[in-house]
């Protein structure tokens, strides 16, 4: 373990982040401590003295000058090694990988052998004495100096994280925006950084101030104004590129590429100098162990609930015949039943951040399907000869129903393709399950394709969706998939903006980094679906909308597929129109597939975002598929 330093602080504490080579930047904050009456021992940054900006070895020599008390960063410590890059977690071949090439060859160029010797002596870690607390500084994790801990980071993270400190509280860095919580009782804290700003539109950066006060400690989110213009043309003066100069007035980042989804969608609000106290009790720390899973977290600041999107008029989506404006609703004529959908119920052994249906450990909302319940409808597609081809069974996690394996040989043997929608985790991956799979490929072989949902090609963001833990046993089941020769897709989201080119090109190089014969170029392959947020504003779909927007009604997904759900507590299973939308009365068709025929009213926020703007199905593979979320086609109906 890292070797620490310990500081007593009897007064205020000055806290912040990341100079990155703001000069301008760092001469401000010296001089607001100075204002404040803040002596350099109790002023601590959270490392990375150079990166982004103009005068890396500068600001090295101002703050080793000021005496105050630094955390190694990583951009630190590679400069310290000589290294040949910043090791800030970039995913390979992003934007912020390109960029962070220029701004560290730059750093790499000015940093002098003396400097570089004084950063390789900054601890990792500070220990904090305030109000009978103890905290520990660090720049990203405990353990791992680079490691992104943003507000929406799980709360098991965070709670390890503090195990791994063994202290009332952390004070972080890396992230680059500022954020308090409360874990358990215990602190979490990041103060900011000062060398760009949070994100938020704004030219501000953050500090904060932590005072021991009666009853606790009070901690102060504070902005701090400097001659952003100066630290930019500073940064045209050193031929830097404009991405990051543009960003110090714009208040905005070049790429969102790090940032969880909740952090994606505050991008471009403004923060809010806050303040609260932190109150005094026993701490957590050392308080007797008990047997208990705590699931204790509270956002101090910023206030929760910050979007950068318009929320969804409350007067849309009421009328199934009449939009809110008035105009005739759109709705959508069965066609043809080309894919007839099992909700294997919604039981899952993970639950998402978002699910689409809500599916859970604990959600049996729809309740298992049976062979017994799945023949009545096979039985009707051949009677009536619907011309049915394909069958999907999704959930919840289908590999989690009982009867999987009976309903999956049914409907192969009577001569359907099937598309099973599976996490690929441990369900999946049980010996039984493995030979049932192994069994049906060799008795059906391409007829059976298992899509997988893996929700992106970097494990943080697949988890930011699914939960820590979830990105290693998903992969390794997609593995075994493709070495074992079975037919295979993907599915992806789009949430986080990232360029749909790039998207695919970081898939393809995880397929190729592990065999798996994929064309992520191929949208029936990698299926990319949008964001689904019922709470965000969207357009109504018109009668109108068809002609403005080049689309056809038989192209959206409810012309041709149905879906089969029982719900808990009913003694037959139900047709509903969408996969999306299982729990809406509205939706429900009747018992029967010749009941579900009748057309479909557009009047649910998913049948505009995902279906006619998204262009996202759940066809199939072989079928129509995805792509991202069309701004275009939405911008030209508001």
């Amino acid at each position: 373990m890292w070797a620490t330093e310990r500081v007593v602080a009897e007064g205020p504490l000055l806290v912040f982040g990341g100079p990155y080579g703001n000069l301008q930047a760092m001469t401000a904050l010296l001089a607001e401590a100075d204002r404040l009456g803040i002596p350099a021992a109790r002023i601590i940054c959270t490392g990375d003295l150079a990166a982004y900006c103009a005068d890396p070895a500068a600001t090295i020599e101002l703050v080793r000058a000021s005496g105050i008390r630094v955390v190694m960063g990583n951009c630190d410590e590679q400069l310290a090694l000589g290294a040949d890059d910043c090791a800030c977690g970039f995913p390979q071949a992003s934007t912020c990988a390109r960029l962070s090439a220029e701004w560290y060859a730059h750093a790499n160029r000015q940093v002098g052998a003396e400097a570089r010797r004084w950063l390789a002596t900054l601890p990792k870690r500070i220990d904090v004495e305030i109000a009978g607390r103890r905290l520990a500084v660090i720049h990203g994790g405990v353990r791992r100096i680079n490691k992104y801990i943003f507000a929406s980071s799980p709360l098991l993270l965070k709670q390890q994280e503090l195990a791994l400190a063994g202290t009332d509280g952390v004070i972080a860095g890396h992230c680059g925006l500022p954020f308090s919580q409360i874990v358990d009782g215990r602190l979490w804290h990041n103060a900011g950084a000062i060398g760009l700003p949070a994100n938020d539109g704004t030219p501000h950066v953050w500090f904060s101030l932590l005072a021991p006060v009666a009853g606790g400690v009070r901690i102060e989110h504070r902005p701090l104004t400097y001659d952003h213009a100066a630290a930019a043309c500073a940064m045209r003066e050193a031929g830097l590129g404009s991405e990051y100069r543009q960003a110090l007035s714009s208040g905005l980042w070049p790429s969102c590429e790090v940032l969880p989804y909740r952090e994606v969608c505050e991008r471009g609000v403004p923060l809010k100098p806050g303040s609260f106290l932190w109150e005094a009790g026993p701490s957590p720390v050392y308080a007797p162990r008990r047997r208990r899973r705590s699931r204790s977290l509270a956002q101090l600041w910023p206030p929760p609930g910050r979007r950068n999107a318009k929320s969804l008029d409350a007067g849309k989506f009421k009328d199934p015949l009449r939009t809110a404006s008035g105009e005739p609703r759109a709705s959508v004529a069965m066609k043809k039943l080309e894919t007839l959908w099992f909700n294997t119920g919604t039981l899952c052994n993970i639950a998402c951040r978002n699910c689409y249906i809500e599916s859970s450990p604990r959600n049996d909302r729809l309740v298992y399907l049976s062979l017994a319940d799945i023949r009545p409808y096979l039985d009707e597609i051949e009677r009536d000869r619907l011309g049915t081809e394909q069958i999907g069974f999704t959930g919840g996690e289908p590999f989690m129903n009982p009867d999987i394996g009976p309903m999956l040989e049914e409907c192969l043997a009577r001569g359907y393709r099937v598309l099973v929608l599976t996490n690929a985790m441990r369900p999946m991956q049980r010996p039984r399950i493995k030979r049932l799979l192994l069994d049906l490929n060799r008795g059906y072989g391409a007829r059976l394709v298992l899509r997988v949902s893996l929700d992106h090609y970097t494990a943080e963001r697949h988890e930011d969706e699914r939960g820590m833990g979830t990105f290693a046993p998903t992969l390794e089941g997609l593995i075994w998939l493709a070495r074992n020769g079975f037919k295979v897709a993907v599915a992806g989201r789009t949430m986080w903006g990232e360029d749909e080119a790039s998207e695919r090109a970081g898939y393809q190089r995880l397929f190729d980094a592990h065999a798996i014969p994929l064309d992520a170029s191929d949208p029936a392959s990698l299926v990319l679906f949008p964001e689904m947020d019922a709470a965000l504003d969207v357009p109504e779909i018109t009668t109108a909308c068809w002609s403005i927007l080049g689309k056809r009604p038989e192209e959206v997904m409810c012309a041709t597929s149905r879906m089969v759900v029982k719900r808990k507590g009913e003694t037959a299973p139900v047709v509903l129109s969408c996969t999306l939308i299982p729990y809406d009365p509205a939706f429900q068709m009747g018992a029967t597939l010749a009941d579900s025929a009748r057309p479909v009213p557009l009047n649910h926020p998913h049948c505009a975002r995902f279906c006619v703007l998204g262009g996202a199905s759940c066809a199939p593979a072989g079928k129509a598929a995805a792509a991202g979320t069309t701004s275009r086609d939405e911008a030209a109906l508001v």
